[in-house]
């Protein structure tokens, strides 16, 4: 076939999850069931942690804990705003049987997904960092986490998180792919589209490989060298009482990595063992759609404090 620059392309056709006319009414109650859990849990998760005055964030009240929800409700925020880039697009692809996207949309779509994931990597470094202060320097923890470094941190993530977006989206730019491209996945993902080019240039490759390296590896080291540090600390501690509510601090948030980066890992691995297949559209659903759905879930039936807020939060609004 005969390659034509990106530039030159006018779109794309996502081949979503199946072809089966049957499955698409199941795919579209399944997916659009999901997509409303996932931006409910997450929305009332940051109105519990934003009206609650014992989970606030620590610009107005300070509180020992208040740093790990202030930084919660950040993650909900960006979950919201990952699922939201991907899922919306897929129903509309199914309702209307018409899975054209466009450059320019294509473009965007993974600019958002790219921010969005970078966003919540390093919003699990942050929490990651503050579970590591909270056990191994208690009586430094509010010293440390004050809030102008909590906000130093979300914003340092969102920026980065730009300029990781920026990255990714002109090595696509720069990608030179062969006509009747089409996308066996939901949404337009840079796995996908580095598979589907016909040429991929070493300065590409590299680069590719350079931002995966600093934008993934960098947190997920600092997360593995935090909770060694916790675990250490853990250890140390006489009472097994005390090692308990220690680790219990950590659950919540060390059962979101797992998933996030465990999800994160299946996409990537499957769009190098099996690149003309869609088990990487089916590891991303993982990534976009059940990772962000669960969060809520996870912090809020292992937190007393969470679920104290939510209660209070949904009494106020029965009583309006």
């Amino acid at each position: 076939m005969e390659p034509q620059n990106l530039t030159s392309l006018s779109e794309f056709l996502l081949l979503g999850l199946s072809e089966d006319p049957q499955l698409q009414p199941l795919l579209l109650g399944l997916f659009l069931s999901m997509y409303l859990i996932a931006v409910t849990g997450n929305l009332f998760i940051i109105l519990a942690v934003s009206s609650d005055p014992h989970l606030h964030t620590p610009i107005s009240y300070p509180h020992l804990h208040t740093p790990m929800y202030f930084f919660l409700a950040n993650l909900s925020l960006a979950d919201i705003g990952f699922t939201s880039t991907t899922v919306p697009k897929m129903l509309n692809d199914i309702h209307t049987h018409h899975k054209i996207i466009s450059y320019e949309s294509c473009l965007i779509q993974l600019s958002l997904v790219i921010f969005f994931a970078c966003m919540d990597s390093l919003l699990l470094t942050a929490m990651a960092y503050d579970r590591f202060v909270a056990i191994c320097h208690p009586l430094h923890y509010p010293v440390i986490m004050n809030p102008r470094f909590c906000g130093m941190l979300v914003l340092m993530s969102f920026f980065t998180s730009l300029l990781d977006s920026l990255l990714h989206c002109l090595v696509v730019s720069q990608l030179t792919f062969c006509t009747d491209v089409e996308v066996p996945s939901f949404f337009c993902d840079v796995p996908q589209l580095l598979n589907l080019a016909c040429t991929v240039s070493s300065t590409n490759a590299i680069l590719v490989y350079f931002m995966i390296a600093v934008f993934g590896g960098i947190p997920v080291s600092l997360i593995l060298f935090s909770y060694k540090r916790i675990v250490s600390s853990i250890l140390r501690v006489p009472s097994s009482g005390g090692k308990y509510k220690a680790f219990s601090t950590c659950g919540s948030h060390l059962s979101v990595v797992c998933l996030f980066y465990g999800a994160g890992n299946g996409v990537y691995l499957s769009s190098i063992f099996s690149p003309s297949l869609r088990s990487g559209a089916v590891a991303s659903v993982m990534y976009t759609v059940i990772t962000p759905m669960l969060n809520p879930f996870i912090y809020s039936l292992r937190n007393r404090d969470i679920k104290r807020a939510l209660q209070r939060l949904l009494g106020r609004i029965v009583y309006f």
